[in-house]
């Protein structure tokens, strides 16, 4: 079978619809789309269009996240804010946190907002990049439900939590660093799920510490606490998994004690064997640049710098040294004519989400 490419263009208006149909206001149901079609541009396959259906739409039909977002600022000061995301949609709220965060930052050079009982976030890298857009350095990190294991323990306590920069440059990308404090995250065990594969060694670990390779297991033994993801690093101090495990709980921290929100293991999203809404934390960061220095001054410092990494010595046998943020680059070129490319699988399921949502109009874009 030849690969199924649909383009980001009918996939906007696709996604956003069925947003719709599911109940989000058209404006919030854009900014979800955007978000969610911003990954798979950029190639965060594991936090794109695929968690369309579980992450987002069966979780509102389950009554654990609500359609209509109404954010609340429950704390304020010059440059900084808390917000109470009532459990709302989680890209909505962190949109308007993230913005928040820049508008403070314009005014007082910095800008903070930590944001409690909010859900999943989608491509944390969205985020800083709206900072990147206003010539702003953008951070942000999240809580999520527990998956890793501390170094030296077995039980999934912490989150993948990411810790996320966007910093300008002089170049045709910004340095956009995106990744989770674990050694890998859920969405690609997902992703790994969907296509059948076996992980590699060292991803996951059992309650006895042994590697689990078997990703459609490895994903019910974590729902069911009978496994862990590994923090960055691997297992153990020797390759420096403590370094990951500390990163993580700074996130951790970040995003929960600051706003007084839920943490570890209140973020299962189960209470007395029922779904509950998972009640995350966020916290966003906006440095503005021109409080420090020249705006173009700094976006040449950072592109020099990042040149002169990648015309290092290389390794014997490669001839290419990357930065953070230039894959994704040459990510968008290869995808911005194509569009995303659907597994069989997933073909399956959007002509089923077609069908649900009465959006049969979409059922030709989504045949083989």
């Amino acid at each position: 079978m030849e690969p199924k490419f649909i383009s980001f263009e009918i996939l906007e208006k696709f996604v956003a619809g069925i947003l719709i149909k599911a109940g989000i206001p058209r404006k919030d149901a854009e900014i979800v789309s955007d978000v969610l079609l911003q990954a798979d541009k950029f190639g965060f396959d594991s936090h794109g269009i695929n968690r369309l259906k579980p992450i987002y739409l069966d979780r509102i039909k389950e009554g654990i996240i609500n359609p209509v977002t109404n954010p609340e600022i429950v704390r304020e000061g010059p440059a900084t804010a808390v917000i109470d995301g009532h459990n709302g949609m989680g890209q909505v709220i962190s949109y308007g946190a993230m913005k928040l965060a820049i508008e403070k930052a314009g005014r007082y050079g910095l800008g903070m907002v930590v944001v409690r009982n909010s859900n999943h976030y989608g491509f944390a890298g969205y985020y800083p990049l709206l900072a990147v857009r206003e010539n702003m350095i953008g951070i942000t990190g999240t809580n999520a439900r527990p998956s890793i294991a501390p170094t030296f323990g077995v039980e999934n306590v912490l989150g993948t939590n990411p810790l996320t920069f966007g910093i300008p440059s002089d170049e045709q990308f910004p340095f956009l660093l995106d990744c989770a404090t674990s050694i890998t995250q859920r969405g690609k065990i997902e992703l790994y799920a969907r296509q059948g594969k076996e992980m590699p060694l060292g991803w996951v670990i059992d309650e006895n510490g042994q590697s689990k390779t078997d990703s459609v297991q490895v994903l019910k033994d974590l729902i069911a606490g009978r496994a862990a993801l590994t923090p960055l690093g691997g297992v153990g101090e020797d390759t420096g998994g403590h370094k990951g495990y500390g990163y993580a709980t700074v996130v951790e921290i970040l995003s929960s004690a600051l706003a007084q929100g839920a943490f570890l293991k209140m973020l299962v999203g189960m209470k007395d064997g029922r779904k509950v809404p998972y009640s995350l934390g966020h916290f966003f960061v906006a440095v503005d640049v021109a409080a420090f220095t020249e705006p173009s001054d700094f976006k040449g410092t950072v592109g020099n710098i990042l040149r002169e990494i990648r015309a290092s010595k290389k390794m014997p046998g490669k001839d290419r040294i990357f930065t953070a943020g230039e894959k994704e680059y040459y990510k968008w070129m290869q995808r911005k004519d194509k569009g995303v490319q659907f597994t069989e699988e997933l073909l399956i399921e959007f002509r089923g989400l077609c069908k649900s949502y009465g959006l049969e109009d979409y059922l030709k874009y989504f045949e083989n």
